[in-house]
């Protein structure tokens, strides 16, 4: 994987990490903060329902620690793979160099989302309850 071979791989894979973070942090969102929004705008039949449909959203809540470890983990591994590829050579074919500046800044956009989406997350599993607490 060489980055100055143009080939665009460099690029993809940047763009596979962060939409792999995005998932991870997704998750983060879905264990901690819908649950919270859910009871704190009164919904908590509405939380029942969804917990009686997607049992494994319990397994989630129970496990916050590793799933909160492994989404920063892929976030990391994303953030090193941006960093790494901010400056990599796209191709001399102008529309090949369109789709890899493309890649590059949607990239870019995902990760920024899927650090945010971590944050809000950690917010909501970790900062509220020990401010509570």
């Amino acid at each position: 994987m060489s980055r100055g071979s143009g080939t665009g791989v460099s690029v993809q894979s940047g763009l596979w990490a962060s939409l792999a973070s995005l998932f991870a942090s997704s998750s983060t969102l879905v264990c901690c903060a819908l649950p919270a929004l859910l009871v704190g705008l009164g919904a908590g039949a509405a939380l029942s329902s969804l917990i009686s449909a997607f049992p494994q959203l319990v397994w989630l809540s129970e496990n916050k620690g590793g799933l909160f470890g492994f989404a920063g983990l892929m976030l990391a591994l994303s953030g090193v793979l941006q960093w790494q590829n901010r400056s990599a050579p796209c191709p001399t074919d102008a529309a090949l160099r369109t789709a890899c500046r493309t890649t590059r800044k949607t990239a870019l956009v995902v990760y920024s989302a899927s650090v945010l989406i971590y944050a809000a997350g950690g917010l909501f599993a970790f900062v509220l309850p020990w401010l509570n607490g």
